[in-house]
């Protein structure tokens, strides 16, 4: 049986920068083994941020940021388009309505539209997952 979710970027980097993973984000990514992630257009920008970022401060260099690129490209990982004109609408009123950053507010969104459960860290967008009622995605189920 195939196993499809969202999972956003707290998830999927926390696969790839040790101090970051813990029994959940493990799991979460068990669960690749015989299914796929689905992220947001925006995932790649967020990710390449997240390197960046972890780069700047030291917590990779070069060659690890390299080593992770290279895994993240080997994951089972579905990039699926906005459609034209979904950020400044649907997404942005989601964003708005549940206090959300508009980068959150699109896996909601992604989650919302193709009726997934959601694999993340983020506390505010679990509260909101709650509330929209998305399920969050539990491994191993």
């Amino acid at each position: 049986m195939s196993v499809r979710f969202v999972a956003d970027n707290s998830v999927v980097l926390a696969w790839c920068i040790e101090d970051e993973a813990n029994e959940y984000t493990e799991g979460v990514l068990d669960s690749l083994r015989d299914g796929e992630a689905l992220v947001p257009s925006i995932w790649p920008l967020e990710a390449a941020n997240a390197l960046v970022t972890a780069e700047r401060r030291r917590r990779a260099d070069a060659a690890k940021i390299a080593t992770i690129v290279a895994r993240l490209r080997a994951l089972p990982i579905c990039l699926v388009p906005e459609p034209p004109g979904r950020a400044l609408s649907e997404v942005l009123s989601l964003a708005r309505a549940q206090g959300l950053t508009a980068y959150d507010a699109s896996y909601l969104d992604l989650a919302m539209r193709e009726g997934l459960t959601l694999a993340t860290q983020d506390e505010p967008l679990r509260r909101a997952m709650a509330r929209v009622k998305v399920p969050p995605f539990r491994p191993g189920r």
